[in-house]
Parts: structure tokens; sequence; C-alpha cells
């Protein structure tokens, strides 16, 4: 693998500017890809102050290099504009790294001994939690019950979330303490799973979660932190500069800026809070850390649950089911919400991913628009997102232009999906899945990201999903429809330049070009020309955030 080599050259060469000019930092030696359809390539980039100051070829950047500057030589790697994950949850990938983590475990089996594995190690901890299952590999082709995991832990709580955050099993304790029987209450949105004597599995699904919610650790200020470190930490060695967070609660807003601020957090996070935390953000309006590193100006809202556990709502029920998903959020409850968030200049991001949870939204987004005149309006384009956007009819493809709705969308979800989405969905639903090409010939733009820890979190897989709609053994299946991969150049900006329109940043974000901030993303093979099956294959050498270092493998 390449490393990234930081040269002292200012000995051999000329100084070709004025003082003031002479760049802190520059860098050369390989490919460099803008994201700037103005010069979408250069062969040199300088810095100062944290800003670009020259974009271009390599000898107009040798003239800005004096005593002081650093220069940093690719050695043929590639350096691109900063990468940013489009919808991640930061606190989220900080758990997972500092729970019992059970992302890539292929069998039920497996989840139950690193289940048991985890209780020998740890005997006393009070309730075991864990994330990251699913069970669409498994040989054993069902959901976990509280069965399986009762014949290993039965004396504590066990809490293991489902990959997508939108299901759980609990064991027989976990059920017992916290009230669940036949008898309880399905609350709105969610579900409690039966077997066919009526008893809970252990299953809960999307709102029923809350039910064991009282079971959890407590989130002190002390684990926050943790967790956000962590997370920011794992994100900068694999080479992304920022992420849009999401469903983030009201009490990790300061705890998350005063991190940045000391340099403990040295990513950029743009906040999407709670919906339940919308009076708290429109009291406060849009806010920042005093670096502006961490921006908070949107809201999360859920419209439906996830594809996989058959939460997503359909329009006409699931072809392996007898239900058509679950619907999440009341009119009532949430049109005045809508309607305040587009008066403050409060950005709206809700998450749909069945087809009819997608209509819903934009049809509650095109209820809602109209409602506040432009003149009334903190900004003309509020850029109000869909999260997810996975399945959505094809008639309803034009509206996000027509009402300038955001998709933003995780490539790595399709690659994933892919094994069983068309036994959720048919063939016929396939169209208008994953159609991140046929948005993007729309008109609109699609703000890519990876949902992580719902996926890995991984640049280089989202990149290569994007551009191949192929699993990672380049498997893609029948009819999955090749046509909606995207070209290189439109993958580099769902990663770069569009999350930055996405979060109102593009006049300081998102490219190389003169006046935005330096923030850089080096990979150590050329994504935008190496065969398509070599792109997971790379790894960040540097992540660079306003010209500061945040990784660099030497």
């Amino acid at each position: 693998m390449r490393s990234l080599l930081s040269v002292a050259v200012a000995t051999v060469l000329s100084f070709g500017a004025a003082a003031q000019d002479i760049a802190d930092m520059v860098i050369w030696g390989g490919p460099i890809y803008t994201a700037d359809d103005q010069q979408p390539t250069a062969e040199a980039v300088a810095i100062k102050d944290g800003r670009f100051i020259y974009v271009g070829a390599r000898a107009g950047a040798e003239a800005l290099v004096g005593a002081p500057t650093t220069v940093l030589s690719l050695d043929g790697a590639a350096l691109f504009p900063g990468f940013v994950d489009g919808h991640a949850h930061l606190s989220g990938i900080g758990e997972r790294e500092l729970t019992l983590n059970l992302e890539g475990i292929d069998t039920l089996t497996g989840i139950v001994s690193a289940v048991a594995a985890r209780n020998e190690s740890e005997p006393d901890q009070p309730v075991m939690v864990g994330r990251g299952w699913i069970e669409t590999h498994w040989p054993e082709k069902r959901f976990p019950s509280r069965w399986d995991l009762d014949a290993v832990v039965a004396d504590i709580p066990v809490i293991l979330w489902r990959a997508d955050g939108h299901a759980l099993v609990a064991n027989s304790k976990a059920l017992e303490l916290a009230g669940i029987t036949g008898e309880t209450e399905v609350p709105f949105g969610g579900d409690i799973l039966k077997n066919a004597l009526g008893e809970p599995t252990g299953m809960l699904i999307d709102t029923a979660m809350a039910l064991v919610g009282g079971l959890l650790p407590e989130s002190t200020p002390d684990v926050a932190a943790k967790q956000l470190v962590t997370g920011g930490t794992v994100y900068a060695r694999y080479g992304w500069t920022g992420l849009h967070n999401m469903s983030v609660p009201w009490s990790e807003l300061g705890i998350m800026e005063q991190l940045s601020d000391t340099g403990d957090l040295g990513i950029r996070v743009y906040n999407s809070v709670d919906m339940g935390d919308s009076a708290s953000l429109f009291q406060t309006g849009s806010r920042s850390s005093q670096n502006g590193r961490i921006v908070t100006r949107a809201i999360k809202m859920y419209m439906d649950g996830a594809l996989g556990s058959r939460g997503a709502a359909l329009l006409e029920k699931y072809s392996d089911a007898d239900t058509s998903g679950l619907v999440m959020m009341k009119p009532e409850e949430t049109l005045p919400i809508m309607e305040e968030a587009l008066r403050r200049g409060i950005q709206i991001n809700t998450h749909a991913i069945g087809d009819r949870g997608n209509r819903m939204v934009l049809d509650w987004y095109e209820q809602t628009f109209p409602k506040v005149a432009i003149a009334d309006r903190v900004v003309a384009d509020p850029m109000w997102r869909i999260e997810h956007s996975q399945i959505v009819n094809p008639a309803d493809i034009p509206r996000f232009k027509s009402l300038g709705v955001i998709p933003s969308m995780q490539p790595s979800h399709a690659i994933g999906d892919l094994h069983f989405a068309p036994a959720r969905l048919g063939d016929a639903r396939l169209i208008g899945a994953y159609a991140w090409q046929s948005l993007i010939s729309s008109g609109v733009i699609v703000v890519g990201g990876s949902d992580a820890p719902v996926e890995r979190g991984d640049p280089l897989i989202e990149f290569y999903a994007a551009v191949a709609r192929t699993d990672l053994n380049g498997y893609q299946g029948e009819n999955w429809h090749a046509e909606e991969a995207v070209n290189r150049e439109n993958a580099l900006k769902m990663f770069t330049l569009w999350p930055a329109v996405g979060s109102f940043a593009a006049d300081r974000l998102g490219s190389i070009t003169v006046g935005k901030a330096a923030d850089l993303t080096a990979f150590d093979i050329d994504i935008m020309t190496v065969p398509a099956a070599e792109i997971p294959k790379g790894k960040a050498i540097l992540t660079m955030v306003a010209g500061d270092v945040l990784f660099m493998e030497e």
C-alpha cells in the first residue's frame, strides 16, 4: 500500500510569492479530483489559514512554497474533497465499537455464541446490550427469539438491536422486567411479534422497542462523550471529514460542541435532532460550536420502519407477508411542526423507506410548503430531505424535483438488500427501488451516506455500491436494475459536493475550490479509474479538515 509522504522542500524550491501569499501547506504527487465542474482535476493545491488559496498546475503551487510551508507528496495516491457521510449516527458508531458488536456474524448460532462469550467475559454486567445482527443471510432463515437467548443468558436482561435499528430481540428476563406479555398493548407505529400461542417471541419492532428502554444503561455525559469521540476517531480513519448526524438527542449537542472546540472531536457534524426536541430547536434556532464544525439546523422524523423487519410502509402488501408495514407519524401532530420549521428556516429530514411512506412524506411536504409564503421564510429554498427514499413508486420520482425535495440515500443498502428485497417486494416494485440514477436524471441531487452503524460506514464501500450496484462478491441477481448505478463523477459528488448542498454549506464546503475550507480525503487507490472490484480494497491515508490533519498513514 502507498503511504503519504511529508517532505520539506523549501530549500530546493524558489520563493515566488510575497510573504503574505506563502502557503501553509501544498499537496501534489498524485491525481487530484475537485468535484468542481469548472476545474474537475488539478496537479496541486495550496492551503493557507485552513482554506484553499490555489488549485491548478504544480508550477503555480511551487511558487507559493516558503520556509514555513509543509509539502505533502501523495506518492501516486489520489486526493479528493473531504468525503462526507450524508446519513449516519455518530454516537451509535461509537457505541458499536464499545459494546457487543454483532456485525458480520452470519448465523443465529454465532449470535448466541457471541452472547454466551460476552456473558462469560463480563459476568457482573447488569444488562447486556448489543447491536448489528441481521438475519437475511442466516441458514436458520428466521428472526432470533427470546428462547434462543434464554438458552445462554437467563438471569439478566439481554437486548440486541437489529443492524437497521428498527427492531430488537430481548430475552425473557428483559420482557419480564419490562412487563411485556401476550396482552401488552401494541404501541402505535410498532409491533410485538408473537408465536402461534400468542406468546411474545422477544422481537419488538420500531416504536415497541421503547417498551424495554427503561432497562438500558443510563447514558451519562461521560458515556456520551466517549461514544462521540470513538465514533469520530473511527470515521476519520475511514476517510470521512464529516457526517450528517441523524436522530440526535438534545442532550448530546452541548457535549458534542465542547468536544469539537477542545479538539477531541475533529470531524464536522451536521445534526438533525429528534422530532421530540423540535421545540427546543425552534427556541434556540440554528446553533453551532465556536469553531463552526458542529452545526445543528434540522429535525429528523420517521414516517415508517425498515424493509428488513417489514416495517416499511408499502402501497400494497408485502409479497412475502400479510402486512403492508407501519406508519409512525400522525398528520395532526406532525404538520404543525413542519410548518413552524419552514417558517424558522429549520430543515426537515424524514425517514421513509416504503413506496407508501415516501408518497406520504411528499404529500405532507406539498401540503406544508404553500402554508408559509416565501417572503415569510428565513430561506426561500428549505432543502427538505427524505432520508433513504428506498422504494419510490415511479410516478413519485418527478415530484422530488417539482417540490425541491432532496433524496438522501445510502448505496450500501442496495447491495445488502438485493439478497432479500425481491422476495419482500416482487419484481414490479423493484422499478423505483434504490433508484439513484433515475432520481439524478429527473434533475435532483442525491446526498450519499451509509446509515452507519446500520452499515459498516466505509466510504469506499459506499462509492463502490453506487457505481457497481453489486454486492462485494460481484453478485447482483435478476431484475436488480443495473441501469440505476451512477457514473463515478456523480458518485464523487454524492459524497462531497451534494452533502454540502444538502446542509446549506455549498458556498464553503464540498469541492476543492479556491476560497473553500481545506477538507480533504486521500485514498491509496484512484477510485475514479481502477476497476470497480478494486475500490473496496483500498483505504484512506489522509483525512484533513480545514487544513488540520485528523488522520495520516505514515
